[in-house]
């Protein structure tokens, strides 16, 4: 039994000054705002293999001037022993920076979700741009394009989930979309999968809808079936990934209802199960196909926990609100401590047991004092009429871009250069 890879730390090494690809503006540390925290795919069978293939060789352009660049060269081992006495990535707090966001929403052209881009749905404010999370004990520098590029070159970065993992897909390609000519990138959507590709450094980043990550059937008469054994067609995609972000959760208990029709164990079919028994065995399906199928020589599994929703404003002290609606900071009471939600104890549970070295990219608690988020009715999903009306739909679920995903992405970040990735 191999224990879960926790990312313990970092500090300011990772990321020197001088190579910065979006340079931070002057601020004070003292003048700054802060406050700590205390811690349904229907596959074409005949066809599948193909289409993989197909999509994989697809020609890059060759490299050039940008391969060029002078790289960090990093000593990952004293860094690694240095940052695990003095740093918790997940543990800190978040400080206020006029100099963020890393992008504007109106400058990246693949923020295609609609329904996040607050900014263009009529968002007044852009306060929740301006906050930056900063690890307790060190004082990292931000996400930097061109280093995060140089390591990934020759490889694949996969985001595996749902609507939410989605988001955190796009926000990584307007991270890095930035620094890379506009004829040397290109997008391909296939159906379930989404590649961006960056050509001079023969990368990719992608997406793969599976909100359930086990296997997921659609029968002749439209009802859905979710298979607890199995993670069906799914795995031809994800093998040979250099490094694979999953997360599953919120399709397993959806406020509107059941997400299925009837549930698969061994011969056998449910209508009425408990979803926090059936995500449990779900995840331990996939954790059993992950430690079958994958070599952690050649590919590195990051677990994205929870993305916690702010739907009861009763747990921030502010009973009469309307949900996640007209919140413009952090939660910001001292010993905040809000419900953990429950799928976050059966993720650590399920891989403590797991044989492949997953690491643990644990957001939860960071991302429950950010409140302020949320696209609420700013969101293309909603119609004026419906806006007038927040405690009924707005939406308290998904984040705005540019906002909390691109932290998940810079922990991402942190995360790869502490493991010595592509250095």
């Amino acid at each position: 039994m191999a224990s879960v890879g926790f990312i313990l730390a970092v500090t300011c090494l990772l990321f020197p000054e001088g190579n910065n690809a979006y340079a931070p503006a002057s601020s004070s540390e003292e003048e700054s705002k802060d406050f700590e925290l205390h811690t349904t795919i229907n596959y074409d069978d005949a066809g599948v293999m193909e289409n993989v293939s197909a999509i994989y060789e697809t020609p890059h352009i060759e490299t050039a001037e940008m391969m060029d660049r002078v790289h960090l060269n990093l000593n990952h081992s004293m860094l690694q022993k240095k940052a695990a006495r003095n740093c918790n990535l997940f543990s800190g707090r978040w400080v206020r920076d006029a100099s963020y966001p890393l992008y504007p929403a109106g400058q990246c052209p693949y923020l295609i979700e609609s329904r996040v881009n607050c900014r263009k749905n009529g968002r007044p404010d852009s306060d929740y741009e301006k906050w930056r999370w900063k690890p307790r004990g060190c004082s990292n520098r931000r996400f930097n394009a061109r280093d995060f590029l140089w390591r990934l070159r020759g490889k694949r970065l996969m985001f595996v989930g749902d609507s939410i993992s989605r988001s955190q897909w796009e926000s990584m390609v307007c991270l890095l979309q930035a620094v890379i000519p506009a004829n040397k990138k290109s997008m391909i959507s296939r159906s379930s999968l989404k590649i961006f590709k960056a050509l001079d450094y023969k990368a990719s980043v992608e997406f793969f809808w599976a909100p359930f990550l086990v296997q997921q059937i659609i029968t002749r008469t439209k009802k859905m079936i979710i298979n607890l054994d199995s993670v069906g067609k799914n795995g031809i995609y994800w093998k040979g990934v250099d490094v694979l972000v999953f997360e599953s959760s919120h399709w397993w208990i959806h406020a509107e209802g059941e997400s299925w029709d009837l549930i698969m164990e061994g011969n056998r079919l449910y209508r009425n199960v408990n979803p926090l028994v059936a995500y449990r065995k779900g995840l331990t399906t996939w954790a059993n196909w992950i430690s079958a199928n994958l070599d952690p020589r050649r590919s590195l599994v990051f677990y994205r926990t929870t993305s916690p929703k702010h739907d009861s404003p009763g747990e921030w002290n502010e009973p009469n609100g309307h949900r996640c609606y007209n919140q413009r900071d952090p939660v910001q009471i001292l010993g905040y401590r809000p419900p953990v939600p429950s799928q976050v104890p059966i993720v650590k549970h399920v891989l403590k047991r797991t044989r492949f070295p997953v690491t643990l990219l644990d957001i939860t608690k960071l991302s429950e004092f950010r409140k302020d988020g949320h696209p609420s009715v700013y969101s293309s999903d909603f119609n004026r009429e419906q806006r007038k009306y927040p405690d009924r739909f707005a939406d308290c679920s998904h984040w705005c871009l540019p906002g909390v995903p691109d932290t998940w992405n810079e922990l991402l970040y942190a995360s790869l250069i502490l493991k010595g990735f592509g250095g």
